[in-house]
């Protein structure tokens, strides 16, 4: 079985979506679908329809997140250490085209956002960014051309 890679914050946040799947969206499509058949002929019944195929979505979604959970594997970034860059790594980089400067945390891809910066592991930043160091110039393909960026600062934890 592949296990994934995965911070404990990102594993609790999988485990409270599983939760309010199975405890909150799973009775309350039972119940949508229970009103549509008491309205009678099912096969023009835009309600009953439309809750069948959300529980589908959410019966899929349930069953994903159990394979997910099941093979996490929760790596603690408090307990690593190094001056390389690798999982749970938060990394403060300045691209050097535009000197913006940016900051992510390389996470499982499970648990990655973007806009909270959660950069995933499988991303080619990331897979750019693995085993260098400080000071390091890495180069990473991007629709508008190519991008380069200067690592500042490394950090766990």
């Amino acid at each position: 079985m592949q296990k994934f890679p995965m911070t404990a914050s990102g594993l609790a946040s999988l485990e409270e979506e599983l939760r309010t799947l199975k405890a909150q969206e799973r009775p309350a499509i039972i119940r949508a679908i229970a009103e549509a058949r008491s309205h009678g002929d099912l096969s023009e019944n835009a309600e009953y329809h439309a809750a069948r195929e959300r529980q589908s979505f959410v019966e899929g979604r349930i069953a994903e997140l159990e394979e997910i959970i099941s093979a996490a594997e929760v790596i603690d970034p408090a307990s690593l250490s190094g001056d390389t860059v690798k999982f749970g790594a938060t990394i403060h980089l300045i691209d050097e085209d535009t000197e913006l400067e940016v900051c992510y945390q390389i996470v499982g891809m499970h648990e990655a956002d973007i806009k909270q910066s959660r950069l995933s592991i499988t991303s080619p930043l990331a897979k750019a960014l693995i085993a260098k160091r400080v000071g390091d110039t890495v180069a990473v393909p991007a629709p508008g051309g190519d991008r380069s960026y200067e690592i500042l600062k490394i950090t766990y934890g």
